[in-house]
């Protein structure tokens, strides 16, 4: 049964009427190693403020029975049990039955292929909760939840709520958690399974590590380094929000199948794609460091403290991201994370805001439908960037001691913007009605433009709607001294208007908008350093300063205001010269990119080459090397190249992998190769690798076997669907590929059918990138006009990536 969404509406009307007291759910997970049914028996304890009131509860589960203070209730409506003549206090009794789905709606069951073990996991976000007990599946009702879950007896059963007792039953075992704290519905968690366990003690709570059984060297290999960042990011929020961690336990479970990462209270939830088979890069332990620590940022914000309603999600999302970048930078190893958030979040927030499916970071939200849309670049990094601007508006420490305040006033409440804001403004002693209407209210991304006459420097600031936001930023001058650039001046600046007069030397070689990246908005150099600027950015002596560089080169790039070869010479330049292994990658990535998806057809053979040769010479440094060997994979030019590379791997396998990959779409046999590769790799998702070989080669009947596995069948692990889609699309295929981007737009009215998770990924990374023109884009907008909010965000999103990369392919 599936059901309504709520409105916003609706919760207000139900929260200003009850107080939920409890909830006690049995769970029974004892049928799973054969079947998919799971059975919740849920009572719920509340109390009306208006005795003899009517509202209901939410339940999109097969009801086998419900009672309310004993009497029997209607059958469910559209997911929702009608509750009438309520009581001051009440007893709601539901047993519900429902199916693990396959889209991991609710609770989901995962099958090990390496040893045919059985893992399960609940899924309560947004409003997942429903498709499994009864609740009021809401963020602002929170109340204490007891689970007693039924599982077979080789399971480890994990939840919020630490330290259960066990009794064995035979063929099965009762855990017992004792109540959580008051939460929100879709902050509660069971994961089940045969799972490996590592423990260890850190900042004084016990931290524990999980993964299915065939991934357990992979875990082992990892653990030091999930421990440590654990611990460091435990005791730098304790000391930021003023408040520790208030529960013993904080568990972390890397399960199969899971749709990303979610941060469940004391009990945060993991694709276990995030354990890398290969060794992970630098930049792979950078990014999942502040995934890391993002998730357990929101043990405060999202848990402690949660959101009144979905319109101030970025009160969870975007203070999560901001947290982690700044517990990275200031209590890890990973001190170039500003650096790294540069060079890959904010850029996707950069090209998302100034598109079509722009929004403010705080939106009306009318239901959850809509919600569900705005998991996206503007809630989540812009979201970031803009808080990192407020604390530098108002200061570190106040900042610090504002958000003391509010968790020591808020905690397991549920709060709204103003509540956060007042406090950062009590304690900065700052008026911040302007800031909040300008950078949380408001859409679009500033553009601020150096302009140079004969009364001196000027920024030119233009906002989106007209005037700009204020903005604390800086300028930097730099002057030539060898082969290097070095800042002659640097002018900080409060933006308040549309001119701002700066305080600049004449003469310099490279004046660079927002140095030190202090704030959020669109730069431009200025004319008479135009040309210069792709070429001059890699002299920039600080890795921020080359980041804020390459940010500008790529935001001309997209808007049609530079061509894919500046980008491309941008971009290998700074490779050659950076110092910071955290971007090393994300800068590979985008000089592929720019190379093969935003050049000419006429250059784009020629660029690849540029891109390779900057790989092959990274691929000489120790801590670049697999980067750049990577890079190399996606960009070698003929067979002899990819023989090298294979030799190069040696045996990294998942290099092998990508070396097949570039040898399929070069046009040379591979069917041998990655059978012999298939049959020695560990992985229980090799075959995964073996599809992305199949689907990069230019034979009809391997294109559409592929499409059968990753889109009818969807038997591609949702991590992974990214990593077949991407070589389908191959260049130079545009006659074999037609076809599918039209089934692609056949596609787009059922794309939603699926959960919010899965049709982000499928709208998003199944649009097509080669064998389309303008026409195709303009119908795939019209579909998105008719489609739900998740999928019209992000197809609207695609089609305007496609539309500025067919601008630039000329």
């Amino acid at each position: 049964m599936s059901g309504r969404s709520l409105t916003q509406t609706e919760a207000e009307t139900r929260a200003s009427m009850l107080t939920v007291e409890r909830y006690d759910v049995s769970v029974g997970l004892s049928d799973l190693m054969t079947g998919s049914r799971v059975r919740c028996e849920s009572a719920i304890t509340f109390t009306c403020h208006r005795p003899g009131a009517e509202t209901f509860v939410d339940c999109a589960a097969t009801v086998e029975s419900a009672t309310l203070n004993g009497v029997v209730l209607r059958p469910a409506d559209g997911g929702r049990l009608a509750l009438t003549d309520l009581a001051e206090r009440n007893v709601l009794t539901v047993i519900s039955v429902t199916e693990c789905s396959a889209d991991g709606r609710g609770v989901h069951k995962a099958v090990d292929p390496a040893d045919g073990e059985t893992y399960v996991y609940t899924d309560f976000a947004p409003d997942y909760a429903r498709y499994v007990l009864a609740c009021f599946d809401q963020p602002d009702l929170k109340a204490p939840w007891a689970f007693t879950v039924t599982a077979p007896a080789g399971w480890r059963v994990l939840s919020n709520s630490g330290d259960p007792q066990i009794e064995d039953l035979g063929s099965v075992r009762r855990w017992s958690f004792p109540p959580t704290p008051p939460l929100a519905a879709y902050n509660t968690v069971i994961n089940a399974g045969p799972y490996y366990e590592l423990r260890r003690h850190g900042a004084g709570h016990d931290l524990g590590l999980f993964a299915r059984q065939s991934l357990s060297s992979i875990l082992d290999r990892d653990a030091d380094e999930l421990f440590t960042l654990t611990t460091q990011g435990l005791e730098f929020f304790a000391a930021k929000f003023g408040m520790p961690f208030p529960q013993h336990k904080y568990d972390q479970v890397f399960t199969p199948e899971f749709p990303g990462a979610m941060e469940n209270f004391g009990c945060v939830t993991w694709m276990d794609w995030f354990l890398r088979r290969s060794t992970p890069t630098r930049a792979e332990w950078d990014i999942f460091s502040r995934y890391l620590l993002h998730e357990l940022a929101h043990m405060w914000f999202g848990n402690i403290v949660t959101m009144r309603w979905w319109d101030d999600l970025w009160l969870n999302e975007a203070f999560a991201e901001f947290a982690s970048n700044w517990a990275a930078v200031s209590a890890t190893s990973y001190t170039d994370a500003w650096t790294a958030h540069l060079a890959g979040e904010k850029l996707k927030a950069y090209f998302m805001d100034q598109g079509p499916t722009t929004h403010p970071i705080r939106q009306q939200v009318r239901d959850v439908a809509e919600a569900a849309a705005t998991f996206d670049a503007i809630t989540y990094p812009k979201g970031a960037s803009v808080l990192q601007q407020l604390m530098t508006y108002v200061g570190e420490a106040a900042f610090s001691a504002g958000l003391t305040s509010y968790f020591a006033t808020h905690a397991w409440g549920s709060t709204t913007l103003k509540d956060l804001i007042d406090a950062v403004a009590d304690a900065g002693g700052r008026d911040l009605d302007q800031w909040r209407a300008g950078w949380l209210e408001t859409a679009g991304t500033d553009r601020l433009t150096l302009d140079h006459d004969e009364d001196g420097f000027a920024l030119v600031a233009q906002g989106p709607g007209g005037l700009p936001r204020r903005h604390v930023l800086a300028v930097g001058a730099y002057e030539r001294s060898g082969d290097r650039l070095e800042r002659m001046a640097l002018v900080e600046v409060e933006v308040a208007g549309e001119r701002t007069r700066l305080d600049l030397p004449a003469g310099a070689d490279l004046y660079l908008v927002n140095d030190e990246d202090l704030t959020f908005a669109s730069t431009r150099p200025d004319a008479t350093t135009r040309d210069a600027f792709f070429g001059n950015a890699a002299r920039l002596p600080t890795a921020t300063a080359r980041g804020v560089a390459v940010t500008t080169a790529w935001d001309m790039l997209i808007n049609g205001e530079a061509s894919a070869a500046e980008a491309v010479q941008c971009l290998t330049r700074v490779l050659a010269v950076e110092t910071s292994a955290s971007v090393i990658e994300p800068y590979l990535n985008l000089a592929v990119e720019a190379a093969d998806l935003w050049s000419p057809e006429s250059e784009r053979d020629e660029l690849l080459r540029e891109v390779a040769a900057a790989c092959r010479s990274l691929s000489g440094v120790g801590a670049y090397r697999k980067a750049a060997l990577r890079g190399f994979a996606r960009t070698a030019a003929e067979p002899e190249d990819v023989a090298w590379l294979q030799s190069e791997a040696g045996e990294d396998i998942d290099l092998q992998w990508r070396a097949l990959v570039r040898k399929a779409q070069l046009g040379s046999p591979t069917a041998a190769e990655a059978q012999a590769l298939l049959d020695r790799d560990p992985d229980p998702e090799a075959w995964v690798s073996r599809l992305q070989v199949r689907a990069a080669t230019s034979d009809a009947a391997e294109k559409k076997a592929v499409w059968q596995t990753l889109v009818t069948d969807r038997a591609v692990p949702i991590a992974s669907v990214h990593s077949v889609a991407t070589p389908f699309w191959s260049a130079g295929q545009n006659d074999l590929l037609r076809p599918y981007a039209e089934a692609y737009l056949d596609l787009v009215p059922k794309m939603h059918h699926s959960g919010t998770m899965p049709a982000t990924t499928y709208t998003k990374w199944l649009f097509p990138l080669f064998g389309i023109d303008l026409a195709f884009v303009g119908r795939a907008e019209d579909l998105a006009a008719q489609a739900v909010p998740v999928v019209r965000t992000n197809l609207l999103d695609r089609a305007d990536r496609m539309r500025r990369m067919l601008r630039s392919r000329g």
